[in-house]
């Protein structure tokens, strides 16, 4: 779709977001047996999740702890009368916005999610499967099909999400790439002044779509989420600028990991791959176990609101408290073998996507991304398997993870 906004590039031309991600993230290979560790001296332990796991934390210098259990966790996450959100104000509220509905509490946060419940319901989210997902892997797939070979990650994973967003929010061509490169950059919180340049410009940017959308609006996102309304209220224009800001990253990133991640565990599991391709009906199972298994991301941050106890420790008012959700995923009182990736574990819910009042809010968009993009590998990717002359994948990172490749051979 034309139109007369004009998206701003970064002042610095040099710098590039995507190389931040090592610094923000980490690269681990394998953080679980350090995390275990760390979870034998007690399901709640002082200090930042970053700072345990050897990392630089930017919180600043009040108290802080992390949450290593499953069932310590899921009180944190649910209990908003003890936690606040209020802890990502410094970082995702600088730079999405205040208006976002993931620095809220309530009543403030209930007030508006409706709204963007109400775009992404599954009947809703269902139907952008035919018309936006499905077209976009097509399209991504066509330029390998013929080869018999691809980099999973390169040439689909990590561009099929950020296609459909692209195509949700009817975006001209000629602006996708520096709205990715603004989006990235917005959570590159160790460069913190091209962050916030990164959410004043896409600010800018919105501003002006939702006021043509409004003048004449179109079925795509923008228009969608400008004219929608709950309980005789539209969503104010801080509110909306600040989810249309996160979208990228909550609804492109997230899901490039997830699928990413579900890919290298069912090609590096072939017995279950094979099982999903004899049963399609196993597709679900498989996609909430790599969820649950090696989520893409591993933490989530609350704030006290007043002294507590929690799993024994005293948690003073004001301090900052990491929900380990990659540790939750992976407690052996919960998740029988929990480093085991078994689509044929009795489902239990896992933390990828929070809990409470503040779970995912895209998730059901997400859940049909990665079963869209999997029924086209098993469709198309005929005899698929990792190929033995190149790397075999590797998940990296302590807070967002993610293999850089998957090297495949298939059948043309």
């Amino acid at each position: 779709m034309a139109t007369a906004i004009k998206i701003q590039e970064f002042d610095d031309l040099s710098y590039n977001p995507f190389l931040s991600h090592e610094d923000n993230f980490g690269n681990d290979l394998d953080p679980y047996p350090q995390i275990h560790a760390l979870r034998a001296q007690g399901t709640v332990l002082p200090g930042s999740y970053r700072e345990l796991m050897g990392y630089y934390c930017y919180y600043g210098d009040m108290p802080k702890f992390t949450v290593l259990g499953s069932k310590e966790s899921e009180e944190v996450l649910i209990d908003t009368s003890r936690f606040s959100n209020s802890g990502y104000h410094p970082t995702l509220g600088a730079t999405f916005g205040m208006g976002s509905i993931s620095t809220m509490d309530n009543p403030e946060h209930g007030r508006w999610r409706k709204i963007f419940q109400k775009i992404f319901l599954p009947q809703y989210v269902r139907t952008w499967g035919d018309t936006i997902v499905d077209p976009v892997v097509n399209g991504l797939m066509a330029n390998f099909l013929p080869r018999g070979e691809a980099d999973l990650v390169d040439e689909f994973t990590h561009r099929y999400p950020f296609e459909v967003i692209y195509h949700q929010l009817n975006l001209p061509e000629s602006d996708v790439n520096t709205f990715q490169r603004l989006a990235i950059g917005q959570t590159d919180f160790n460069h913190m002044p091209q962050a916030l340049e990164a959410g004043v410009k896409l600010g800018e940017y919105f501003r002006g779509l939702i006021d043509e959308r409004r003048a004449n609006p179109g079925d795509d996102l923008v228009s969608l989420l400008a004219n929608t309304e709950a309980d005789g209220e539209y969503l104010p224009e801080l509110v909306l600028i600040s989810f249309l800001r996160q979208l990228m990253n909550a609804a492109g990133d997230t899901t490039y990991r997830g699928t990413s991640i579900l890919l290298a565990a069912l090609l590096q599991n072939p017995d279950q791959l094979e099982a999903i391709r004899k049963d399609r009906s196993l597709i679900p199972a498989a996609i909430e176990e790599a969820l649950r298994w090696d989520g893409p991301v591993l933490t989530q941050l609350r704030v006290a609101i007043h002294d507590t106890t929690l799993g024994g420790v005293h948690i003073p008012a004001g301090a900052y408290v990491d929900v380990a959700a990659g540790a939750a995923n992976r407690d052996p009182a919960f998740y029988p073998d929990p480093d085991a990736f078994n689509i044929f574990r009795d489902r239990r819910a896992h933390f990828s996507f929070a809990r409470g009042p503040h779970i995912c809010v895209g998730q059901h968009l997400a859940r049909v991304e990665m079963t869209r993009a999997l029924d086209a590998v098993l469709d198309n990717l005929h005899n698929l398997r990792l190929d033995p002359d190149k790397p075999a994948p590797e998940i990296r990172g302590i807070m967002m993870r993610v293999p850089a490749h998957i090297h495949v051979r298939f059948d043309q």
